[in-house]
C-alpha cells in the first residue's frame, strides 16, 4: 500500500526513519501542487497582462509601471504571514498542535491589521504613483486606477495567502492548490466582462451582444480582486473550520497577540519584510530606468517578466514544499534530516527551472505573440527572453535555498546575499549600460546577478550553517529530555 504525504510528516514529527526514496516522494507530493498554486498565481498576472496588452502598449506600460510597486504591497503582507508559518511548522513539528492553533489566532489579527494598513498607504498614494515611477502622462491615470483597486483589495490578498501558508505548513498543500486554480478561472472570467467592450459573439450561428463594463486596465485590478475575495473566504472557512491540525471553530482561544509568540514571528518575517521592500525597491529603481526608453521597452518587459514568472514560479512552489519539510525537520529537532532534504529540494528546483528555461527559449516568440499584437514588442521581449533563459536553473538554486532557510528560522544571511547582489550588481550595471544596450543590456546584467547569487547560495547551503538557529537547538535539547 502507497504512503501518504501525511503519513510520510508523521514520521518526522514521530522521528521515524524516512529512505532516500521516501524522502524524494514527500518531496514531490508537496511540491507538485505547491507548484500548481504558484503557476495559478503568476497565470492570473498573464492573463492580466495579456488582456491588457491586446488594448495597446500604452495599457501594458500602466500596468508595467506599477508591476514593482504591487510586488513591494505583496511581499510587505507576505513576510508577516512567513514569520508566523514558520513558527506554526516548528509547533506541529514538536508535535503540539494546541499552541500551533494558538499562534494561528494571534497571527490572524496582526496579518490583517497589517493589510488594512497598508491598503490605506496604497490608496493614498495612488494618485501621486506614476509621477514618482517617471510615467507618461498617456500611463499616468490608468496606472494610478489600477493601483488604487489593487490597494483597496490587499486585506483579501492577505487573508488568501495567510489560510494557504498556514494549510500549507500543516501539510496541507492540495486544497490551497485546487483553490488558486479555481482562482485563476474566475479571474477570466470576470477579466473578459470588465475589461472588454459590450460586443457581439457567435455561438452556433447565433448572435448575442454581451453587456461587458469596457473598464481596461481598472477591469483587470477589479477583476483579480474580485476572484481573491470569492477564493480567500472559501480558503479561510476550510482553515478554521475543516483543518484537522489547525482548525479553531468551536475552540476556545484568544486572538491577542502574545509577546513571546510576536517576538519570534518578527524575527524571522521583519528580516524578510525588509528585505521584499528593498529588493521592491530595487525593481522600482530598474523600472524608472526602463520607463525612459519609451512605451515599446517598458510594455516588452512587463510582458517579459510575467512569461519569465510562469518559468520561475514552480521554483516557489518547491521552496514552499521545502520550507515546511525544513520547518516540521526542526520543529523534531531531526537536523540531519534537515540536511537530506534541503539537498533534496535544492536539486529538485533546479532541475525543473533547467527543464523551464528550455521550453521558455524555444517557445519566447509564441509566449510574446499571445500578450501583445505589436511586432516591436514581440521581437524585443523574445531577444530578452532568450537572455534569461540562461540563469534560471541558478535562480531555482536561490529560490529554494531561500525556502530552506527560513524554514530552518535562519533568514538574516539569505536576505543579505539577495540585497547585496541586487544592489550592488545588478541596480549599478543596469544604470551603466542601459544608454548603450537599452533593454536588452538591461536584462543581460539581470541574468549575470541571478546566476552570481544562485551560486552564492548555494555555497551558504552547504556550509550548514543555516542549521545552527535557536529553533534547532531548543528542539535537540527537548527530545534529549524525553
Amino acid at each position: 500500500m502507497r504512503t501518504t504525504h501525511i503519513e510520510l510528516l508523521e514520521q518526522i514529527r514521530n522521528h521515524g526513519k524516512l529512505t532516500t526514496r521516501q524522502q524524494v516522494s514527500l518531496t514531490a507530493k508537496l511540491s507538485m501542487p505547491a507548484i500548481l498554486a504558484q503557476i495559478s498565481f503568476i497565470l492570473m498576472q498573464y492573463i492580466d497582462a495579456s488582456m491588457v496588452g491586446h488594448l495597446g502598449a500604452e495599457y501594458s506600460a500602466a500596468v508595467g509601471l506599477v508591476s514593482s510597486t504591487t510586488w513591494l504591497f505583496f511581499g510587505l503582507t507576505e513576510s508577516l504571514v512567513a514569520g508566523f508559518a514558520v513558527l506554526v511548522a516548528h509547533r506541529l513539528g514538536a508535535r503540539d498542535n494546541r499552541a500551533a492553533r494558538d499562534i494561528l489566532r494571534q497571527s490572524l489579527t496582526v496579518c490583517l491589521l497589517w493589510a488594512v494598513v497598508l491598503s490605506g498607504v496604497g490608496m493614498a498614494i495612488s494618485p501621486f504613483l506614476p509621477v514618482w515611477l517617471n510615467g507618461g502622462d498617456d500611463v499616468a491615470s490608468l496606472s494610478s486606477s489600477y493601483f488604487m483597486i489593487f490597494s483597496a483589495g490587499l486585506p483579501f490578498f492577505q487573508l488568501n495567502y495567510f489560510s494557504a501558508s498556514m494549510l500549507r505548513s500543516s501539510g496541507n498543500v492540495k486544497f490551497p492548490s485546487v483553490l488558486n486554480f479555481v482562482m485563476c478561472i474566475l479571474d477570466v472570467i470576470f477579466n473578459y466582462f470588465l475589461i472588454n467592450n459590450p460586443h457581439e459573439v457567435t455561438i452556433f450561428g447565433t448572435k448575442y451582444l454581451l453587456h461587458c463594463a469596457g473598464l481596461g486596465v481598472s477591469g483587470a485590478a477589479l477583476g483579480s480582486v474580485l476572484a481573491v475575495l470569492i477564493v480567500s473566504v472559501v480558503m479561510a472557512w476550510y482553515l478554521f473550520c475543516r483543518s484537522k491540525e489547525l482548525r479553531i471553530y468551536g475552540e476556545r482561544g484568544s486572538f491577542r497577540p502574545e509577546r513571546d509568540n510576536m517576538r519570534h514571528a518578527l524575527k524571522i518575517g521583519v528580516p524578510i519584510g525588509g528585505e521584499r521592500s528593498v529588493m521592491s525597491l530595487a525593481y522600482t529603481i530598474i523600472i524608472a530606468i526602463v520607463a525612459p526608453l519609451g512605451n515599446v521597452s517598458l510594455s516588452a518587459d512587463t510582458l517579459a517578466v510575467t512569461i519569465e514568472g510562469l518559468c520561475y514560479m514552480p521554483g516557489y512552489g518547491i521552496a514552499d514544499a521545502a520550507t515546511t519539510l525544513i520547518g516540521q525537520c526542526v520543529g523534531a529537532g531531526r537536523k540531519r534530516l534537515a540536511k537530506s532534504f534541503a539537498k533534496i529540494t535544492v536539486l529538485s528546483g533546479m532541475i525543473v527551472l533547467t527543464v523551464m528555461s528550455l521550453i521558455m527559449f524555444l517557445t519566447a516568440r509564441y509566449a510574446m505573440s499571445l500578450m501583445t499584437p505589436v511586432d516591436e514588442i514581440i521581437d524585443l521581449g523574445t531577444t530578452i527572453l532568450r537572455i534569461e533563459s540562461f540563469a534560471e536553473p541558478f535562480f531555482g538554486a536561490a529560490i529554494v535555498c531561500y525556502g530552506v532557510f527560513v524554514g530552518a528560522g535562519s533568514s538574516v544571511a539569505p536576505i543579505a546575499i539577495n540585497v547585496s547582489s541586487m544592489w550592488i550588481i545588478r541596480i549599478p550595471l543596469s544604470f551603466f549600460i542601459v544608454g548603450k544596450m537599452g533593454l536588452t543590456g538591461v536584462w543581460v546584467v539581470m541574468a549575470s546577478e541571478i546566476a552570481a547569487r544562485g551560486i552564492i547560495h548555494l555555497i551558504y547551503l552547504r556550509s550548514g550553517r543555516w542549521l545552527h538557529t535557536q529553533a534547532m537547538r531548543e528542539a535537540i535539547a527537548k527530545n534529549r529530555k524525553l
